[in-house]
């Protein structure tokens, strides 16, 4: 608390030094115009600045660049137009005097191809980046990340302020979409598959404590949630579409940052050759827990959390033979849980034990892009990846001697191959077709002791796998009015012969010019999480058996019908309604509750053997999204879900799923103040409120755990009982203040979570050395805080 009160006072002394600032400082926009479906550079595009004191403008070059300097920063707002093509208008640019702005636009060609287009189309976060993603799909940018407050500049809980999405968990970022598993979640980075971009990840999950995506390398990626296009395969849930953004062509601009969860960060960007061309970008973070236990200061644990990662992309100059990008991500984690320091609250640890946690994550990639013609393009990429954590866990003993119960010992290294060919026919026809290839090598280690006299090896496996994707996909504009998205996908497993073809299919109609009906469908299959695979059980004759080897996909065809109805402007409303129905979830081969839908919100998966794909499930509700975007100072969005989430076991019964909350709600506000002679710089206060249903959870045997000294569940009740409503109030202040003298900006955030301290229930678990089912809540009122400076 005495770090939040010393940053309080700096940012008041800020405040009160800004006032007055007198003279007008300015910034360069930069960027490129591109063609929407083939992404040729359109050259003689029109550029304008609107509201501007004085005419401003310029046209795109040869290569579609442009560059608009001395623009007054502030917010603006810029209209591109040109013959043939729709105009676009991009609100809301937020210019800082230590960092240049770069747009990629892409205009759509006209459908009617007029000599003069007069329908200016608005950029709106409503819409995905991918032009083929237009139905359960939107794109997110850098500001909404650090603006919403609660985000812990994550933009995975970023995303949980979407419709459909719920993230009711505060120690973790796993994101459950319309009653989904968090596993069923795709994450790609510029257009490939990645592991778990979490700091403490852990093999087959999707979600983590904190995030190892630095956000400051982000530009507009896009966040899906249903019936995507069929350039997304092996997934049920959704699609995290991450693109790292390049780095300043021109100049060379440096940005310090300080962050609660994110830590410290130090990150650089500029030319390579301001004559050939390229750019560089790259940022390392160090987790400001261990900076500040190592400078002595109390930040309130004894588990001291140790992270980093490196993030880094690297435009090469243009060659003939097309453009090169090398891009990646590296991170490294551990934290020491030791018992006898830890309380009953504690999220992780017991304090009869000790457990000790490191983790790993790394993607290296090179991506070739050829424009081969006006209408067509190859976009290539080659990358690795390596995803490791070790878990060792002992007990401590009555008489205070340590035993070892558990060792895990997970590495996984990916290397893949992803190529895309996108033609462009004419202004109605835009074909895109690509094949993936990934080759898994494997070496997964797991052995227990636990209330057993001996040690069991439950996995062990070193080897290879492979997944081969292909899909085609096309956009046909039937009409001004009506669009069709069409594609087939398909993908097969080497390790077990399994194999799927899926149909995707949406439709677009305007009813209006501000009024969208969407109709969507998707048969998506998923491998298993890799975990699951290679248990293995000892047979009396003394052979290894892998239990679940011959798993296959699970499958989910999704339907989805949605209004889209934009009024005023500024104002969007949107209702989407969807069934899913999922088939081939592996169950238990004898009578019982498991089912494979129920995994994949923790840290590990459960020891269950020999499988089968005879499991069903179905998630089926309504979402409303009223939505101001920031316009005249201010911005509102709220959102609502109400669904319902089934499954069926081997033993026939209908039950809840693990992640059947029935309901959620978020309220999202923020006002934005000029402040100054100039009103050059802003106070901001943004604030949001979330309400969800609690989730079903299967009780604890008492009795039974006693009598085995570890945690037992009564199965037969699995998923009956419910946690109490999650309600969670969160208020943030920011300043941003611009340098009346140097290119330099700073933007400073307070992010006061659970401002009521509400306590929320985390999980039920059996505490051994007292005997009895606890309660452990989650986290109460935490104040975050951000500092960045540019320049």
């Amino acid at each position: 608390m005495k770090i939040t009160r010393l940053l309080t006072i700096s940012f008041l002394s800020l405040l009160f030094a800004a006032m007055g600032v007198a003279q007008n400082p300015t910034q360069t926009i930069r960027g490129s115009v591109l063609d929407q479906q083939s992404e040729t550079p359109l050259i003689g595009v029109t550029v304008e600045l609107l509201d501007a004191a004085d005419a401003t403008g310029t046209v795109t070059e040869p290569d579609g660049s442009f560059a608009l300097p001395n623009v007054p920063v502030g917010r603006q707002t810029l209209r591109f137009s040109y013959i043939g093509y729709e105009g676009v208008t991009i609100p809301n640019i937020v210019v800082t005097a230590g960092k240049e702005v770069f747009l990629e636009v892409k205009m759509a060609e006209s459908f009617t191809q007029l000599n003069e287009v007069v329908v200016t189309a608005q950029v709106d976060k409503d819409k995905a980046g991918n032009e083929l993603a237009t139905i359960s799909a939107r794109q997110f940018s850098l500001e909404e990340v650090t603006r919403y407050s609660g985000a812990r500049n994550d933009a995975a809980r970023m995303a949980a302020n979407f419709a459909g999405v719920n993230i009711s968990d505060d120690s973790r970022n796993d994101i459950v979409i319309r009653g989904n598993s968090p596993t069923g979640l795709l994450w790609r980075l510029d257009g490939v598959a990645i592991p778990n971009p979490n700091h403490y990840s852990t093999l087959g999950t999707t979600g983590g404590p904190v995030s190892a995506l630095n956000t400051n390398l982000l530009k507009n990626s896009d966040f899906l949630t249903s019936a995507f296009p069929a350039e997304y395969g092996n997934a049920l849930s959704g699609v995290f579409d991450i693109q790292l953004r390049s780095g300043n062509r021109e100049n060379h601009e440096y940005t310090f940052q300080l962050a609660a969860f994110s830590g410290l960060e130090a990150m650089a960007e500029g030319p390579i050759s301001k004559e050939k061309g390229g750019s560089y970008l790259v940022a390392y973070r160090h987790s400001f827990a261990e900076l500040a236990n190592e400078a002595g200061l109390n930040i309130g644990t004894t588990a001291t959390p140790k992270y980093k990662d490196l993030s880094f992309k690297v435009d090469l100059p243009k060659t003939k033979f097309g453009n090169f990008s090398l891009f990646g991500i590296g991170g490294l984690s551990n934290i020491d849980f030791i018992g006898k320091d830890l309380s009953d609250e504690d999220f992780y640890g017991e304090t009869d034990q000790n457990s000790y946690v490191k983790s790993q994550f790394g993607v290296l990639g090179l991506t070739h892009r050829l424009l081969i013609n006006e209408t067509t393009y190859l976009r290539t990429t080659i990358a690795a990846s390596n995803s490791a954590n070790t878990y060792n866990e002992e007990k401590v003993q009555e008489d205070g001697s340590i035993r070892r119960h558990l060792e895990v010992d997970d590495a996984v290294n990916r290397y893949t191959f992803s190529s895309l060919l996108n033609k462009k026919y004419n202004a109605r026809l835009t074909l895109r077709t690509g094949v993936i290839a990934e080759l898994f090598h494997l070496n997964n280690f797991l052995r227990d002791r636990e209330a057993r006299p001996d040690w069991v090896t439950l996995r062990d496996f070193d080897g290879n796998l492979g997944l081969l994707q292909a899909y085609a996909q096309t956009q046909y504009r039937l009409s001004e009015k009506l669009t069709l998205n069409g594609g087939l996908h398909g993908q097969y497993l080497t390790f077990n012969d399994t194999w799927a073809i899926e149909p995707r299919l949406a439709l677009n109609y305007h009813l209006t010019e501000n009024q969208t009906l969407n109709l969507g469908y998707g048969l998506h299959s998923q491998m298993q999480p890799l975990p699951m695979y290679f248990l293995q059980v000892m047979l009396p004759d003394g052979e290894q058996v892998r239990t679940n080897k011959d798993m296959e996909f699970t499958r989910s065809h999704q339907f989805v019908l949605g209004y889209d109805v934009k009024v005023g402007g500024d104002w969007r409303i949107k209702a989407e309604t969807y069934y899913q129905a999922l088939g081939n979830v592996p169950i238990q081969s004898e009578p019982g509750s498991f089912s494979m839908l129920n995994v994949g919100a923790d840290f590990g998966f459960p020891e269950e053997h020999y499988l089968v794909n005879e499991g069903t499930g179905k998630n089926y509700g309504a979402e409303l999204t009223v939505e101001k975007f920031f316009s005249r100072g201010y911005y509102v969005l709220v959102t609502g879900s109400v669904f319902d989430s089934k499954y069926k076991g081997s033993d026939g019964i209908e039950r809840n799923t693990a992640f059947n909350n029935k309901y959620t709600m978020n309220f999202l506000a923020g006002k934005e103040v000029k402040i100054g002679k100039d009103k050059r710089n802003a106070l901001t206060f943004d604030t949001k409120f979330t309400a969800a249903g609690g989730r079903y959870y299967t009780p604890i045997d008492l009795a039974a755990s006693i009598a085995e000294g570890k945690q037992v569940f009564q199965e037969d009740k699995a998923y009956s009982e419910r946690i109490d409503t999650y309600l969670r109030w969160d208020v943030k202040f920011g300043y941003r203040l611009n340098s009346k003298k140097r290119k330099l900006s700073q933007q400073f955030f307070l992010d006061f979570q659970n401002v009521t301290n509400h306590e929320n229930v985390f999980t039920y678990r059996f505490n051994r050395e007292k005997g009895e089912v606890q309660q452990v809540n989650q986290i109460g009122f935490f104040p975050d805080l951000l500092w960045r400076v540019q320049f």
